[in-house]
């Protein structure tokens, strides 16, 4: 599916204002708040999922699917200790298998001269989590050694709302994450996949992408910002994060690249379940990408992989990550006189 199209109308609204405006208000945000790390070393945005065509926006109004199965493996020794459902532990391990489904909606194309996308995801999976000692419950207890809790569950949804703009070969584009704290969570336990906390994220990202030579060189930057866990009491601090990527189309239905990214929580946490004071994370992840494009009978299709290793963790699990993602369109409006292949 080739995202490229025409350009719009250039008396509209000049997009690039609408792109530092986004980045205004994330600095703005930033200023303006005085909490301070991230709860379990988690965050609301997904480190790694914004590779290649970061800023690329769906081509046609329609409806889309997006579908993302996760592992992730991480882990901290040397005594390092986290603070996990109101729990204070210990060398923690953790394992987490988890489907990310997303669904979203292209009402238009012409939006200030770009494409506006509305959409949601809903999180599905089982955390896997492992300790070598808890040394404080949430009722302030001494509790036992080498503790495991797994359970599958139904996270958080997150809406998600962007707004992209394309000047050539260039693509700009906008957009926010709204993490609603109504999944299944469980108070005291080990293995959650709900944050159990309001949230949002906004980012910009940017896309350079040659159709002759076949490269795509992309990067995403944001900052998420957190809201109060009511049932540990948790606030968890601003985050800032960075990724780029770099792609080659190898031929029309294969490409492969290389991505990185760059988290570091900017503000401390706090709240009156805050037992370890600012905990502020860090974290340097770099991996490989391929992709392959194919149709399902006549609707086109991309399947992409991700492997991504994290090291320079500093209050938060280092470990791999590996991806399988389905991206396929569900409806599409398709202009007037286009016939289907």
């Amino acid at each position: 599916m080739d995202p490229d199209r025409a350009d719009r109308n250039p008396r509209r609204v000049n997009p690039l204002i609408w792109a530092i405006g986004l980045a205004v208000a994330a600095a703005a945000g930033l200023m303006a708040g005085s909490t301070h790390a991230a709860e379990g070393g988690a965050s609301l945005y997904l480190l790694g999922s914004g590779g290649p065509g970061a800023a690329v926006m769906p081509p046609l109004q329609g409806v889309y699917a997006d579908n993302i199965i996760y592992v992730y493996e991480g882990s901290a020794g040397g005594g390092r200790q986290f603070e996990v459902g109101g729990n204070v532990v210990a060398n923690l391990r953790a394992e987490i298998v988890a489907d990310f489904a997303t669904v979203v909606w292209v009402p238009t194309t012409n939006f200030a001269g770009g494409t506006l996308q509305i959409g949601g995801v809903l999180p599905i999976g089982q955390p896997d989590v492992n300790v070598s000692a808890i040394l404080t419950g949430p009722l302030g207890r001494q509790v036992g050694v080498s503790v495991y809790d797994s359970t599958f569950v139904v996270g958080d949804p997150v809406g998600t709302v962007a707004a992209g703009w394309k000047f050539g070969n260039f693509y700009v584009q906008g957009s926010a994450l709204v993490n609603f704290p109504i999944g299944e969570y469980h108070q005291g336990q080990l293995a959650n996949l709900a944050f159990h906390r309001w949230a949002g994220d906004t980012s910009l990202a940017m896309t350079w992408r040659e159709p002759k030579s076949g490269w795509d060189v992309s990067g995403k930057a944001g900052f998420t910002f957190n809201g109060t866990n009511p049932s540990t009491q948790y606030t968890t601090g601003t985050e800032f994060h960075i990724e780029g990527s770099i792609e080659k189309a190898l031929t029309p239905a294969w490409s492969i690249g290389a991505q990185a990214y760059y988290y570091d929580q900017v503000t401390g946490d706090s709240g009156a379940g805050d037992k370890l004071g600012p905990f502020e994370g860090r974290v340097v992840g770099v991996g490989g990408t391929v992709a392959y494009g194919f149709k399902i009978g006549r609707t086109p299709a991309t399947l992409r992989t991700r492997i991504m290793t994290e090291f320079d963790a500093v209050n938060r699990l280092h470990g791999t990550s590996y991806w399988i993602d389905l991206s396929f369109p569900l409806a599409m409006k398709m202009p007037p006189g286009a016939a289907h292949e």
